[in-house]
């Protein structure tokens, strides 16, 4: 659906045997990124290991992590680096999508910094979501800090609202987090569930 929707997602690879994960060196290069499959909430049963650096870490980190319950697979990703952004649509009733922006990652919880609008959005609507934000700080820039690819952020979340009005049965989307750069943006983990 992403690529579909033309947004950028990091490379993976599901594999459900150490013999698969021989597939990392055609498919991306050292240090990945390895995480459960199966638990909603990954972080929090410890199903995620960063800086994989090798096959044998993989296999090993492989082994550590089908031992989660309820792991089914694991799921080897390219390892992307940047600060953590998010973007998400969820239905209401009757009156279509309301798409959801703002900081990602844990601070998505920790801070409820998120702005909102009904799909589908203009680009001005969307550029008065980002505004909005108490951490739009930290995507315009600050001190020496350089900012991150706002006109790509607009572009994601436009996207996502243009998504979800064309393709009504999408109940929910997640894309979070997104890894933001000055010069990039790319979702790194994505949760979309469907209506029956």
């Amino acid at each position: 659906l992403l690529d579909a929707a033309g947004i950028t997602a990091a490379r993976q690879l599901e594999v459900s045997s150490t013999a698969a994960i021989a597939a990392i060196r055609e498919n991306m290069a050292f240090p990945v990124v390895m995480k459960v499959v199966g638990p909603i909430h990954k972080t929090e049963v410890g199903g995620v290991l960063l800086g994989i650096e090798n096959e044998a870490q993989a296999v090993e980190a492989f082994n550590q992590l089908m031992r989660i319950k309820n792991a089914t697979s694991v799921l080897i990703q390219e390892m992307v680096v940047g600060e953590e952004l998010y973007c998400g649509a969820v239905k209401q009733g009757g009156f279509g999508h309301v798409v959801l922006c703002g900081l990602g990652g844990v601070f998505l919880e920790l801070l409820n910094d998120t702005a909102s609008a009904l799909a589908p959005m203009s680009r001005q609507e969307v550029m008065g979501m980002i505004t909005s934000l108490k951490g739009y700080a930290l995507i315009e820039g600050y001190r020496s800090k350089k900012g991150l690819d706002k006109e790509k952020f607009i572009d994601v979340i436009m996207r996502v609202g243009a998504l979800v009005h064309i393709a009504p049965e999408i109940a929910e989307i997640d894309l979070n987090p997104i890894k933001a750069t000055e010069n990039s943006m790319v979702v790194v983990d994505v949760r979309i569930c469907i209506e029956k």
